[in-house]
């Protein structure tokens, strides 16, 4: 090869190294626009949360929905979480980040917290319910888990092995039945490897299960699941895959808490696996309603909770393979339209404020050290 050839070659490579990386279609010096890959399957979590709530009342009438609803509480929260905790690999505590986290997190939970008490005292029919912040009610364990999660964020970041240390913790929580609902510990505990995994993965990861040949393998795998899931409905207790209640509780030797630890986090993986395989990666219908999940989940609760006051599924018609399919379409479809832009336009005060009174004003961050700004 000459000289000439040699050093063109050399300059593509340095070229390569040097080239600041750009999302694809993305031209080079314009903001970073939003993955659709991790919207759609956003979106698609959502819609799986709202319909296997609208299937808990028709769950003793009927093995098929039991064993769907098996199935999908067995993957769509432990995607949610996974997505949320590869989103959070940046958090590093600083001002910006837990300015973040409070008006996104801290001020929803502590609203809907104080919502879902004032309305399910009447939709549940208990009047004296009490506010405790420390005792999330309903959905909103996950951002107190959340919350918790991403503040450990830095520690996950820094040890050795991050992973394994979360299972052990996990394989803990079950043996320990006092750990009491403050702050939903228990099922705080148990979730979180999901969030840990999270953190651990790259983007290589996503774009390895989403190949062809794993797309493939995913249907006879999930039919499999489909299958042995409608065989264990009369001979396994699904709230296992709820994660809120220590081994004691099932009425099982203690060793079985670890156990079944690591045998869910197996059998969810294999099923996340197969259910990002199949999330479309280009710009569908739904990608937007993919930045408003968050609201389409607080806020399904109430439809939900106003659904049991009024015992829709005390009629015979919800329990009919048509009335299953039927209640199946309304629940995606009230949830895709708590997610659309003028629900968020009308509850971004709650779920995203600014808050700009609430916090200092800080310069760039120079030498590590953010710089305050005097008003």
């Amino acid at each position: 090869m000459s000289d000439t050839a040699q050093s063109v070659q050399s300059a593509r490579r340095t070229a390569a190294t040097t080239a600041p990386a750009t999302a694809p279609g993305n031209p080079p010096g314009r903001p970073k626009q939003r993955d659709a890959f991790f919207d759609n399957a956003k979106y698609l979590a959502i819609v799986l949360v709202a319909m296997g709530h609208a299937w808990e009342p028709l769950r003793s009438d009927s093995r098929a929905v039991t064993a769907l609803y098996t199935i999908v509480y067995a993957f769509h929260m432990p995607a949610f979480i996974i997505v949320s905790g590869y989103f959070s690999r940046t958090f590093d505590a600083s001002p910006q980040k837990i300015r973040r986290l409070v008006t996104g997190v801290v001020v929803p939970y502590v609203a809907f917290e104080t919502a879902y008490t004032y309305f399910t005292r009447w939709s549940d029919g208990v009047p004296d319910r009490e506010i405790s912040l420390l005792d999330p009610l309903y959905l909103t364990w996950f951002l107190a888990a959340l919350f918790i999660w991403r503040l450990t964020t830095p520690i996950w970041r820094s040890v050795r092995w991050p992973l394994p240390i979360a299972l052990a913790i996990a394989a803990l929580a079950t043996l320990t039945p006092s750990l009491g609902n403050d702050l939903d510990l228990q099922r705080t505990l148990q979730f979180l490897p999901y969030f840990v995994l999270g953190l651990c993965l790259r983007p290589e990861h996503f774009s390895l299960v989403r190949q062809w040949r794993v797309r493939l393998l995913a249907v006879p795998v999930f039919a499999a699941a489909v299958v042995f899931s409608y065989w264990a409905v009369p001979r396994m207790d699904y709230a296992w895959f709820f994660h809120r209640d220590a081994a004691e509780h099932f009425g099982v030797p203690a060793w079985c808490g670890p156990l079944m630890t690591l045998a869910l986090f197996g059998c969810s993986l294999v099923l996340v696996a197969c259910f990002l395989s199949w999330v479309p990666g280009r710009r569908m219908w739904f990608t937007t309603l993919g930045a408003g999940t968050l609201y389409g989940y607080l806020l399904h609760g109430f439809v939900v909770q106003a659904g049991n006051h009024v015992d829709w599924a005390g009629y015979r018609w919800p329990h009919t393979p048509l009335g299953e399919i039927a209640v199946t379409l309304v629940a995606g479809v009230v949830v895709t339209a708590l997610c659309t832009a003028p629900v968020r336009r009308v509850f971004r005060c709650v779920m995203e404020p600014r808050m700009e009174w609430a916090f200092r004003r800080t310069a760039p961050v120079r030498g590590g050290v953010p710089a305050q700004v005097r008003r």
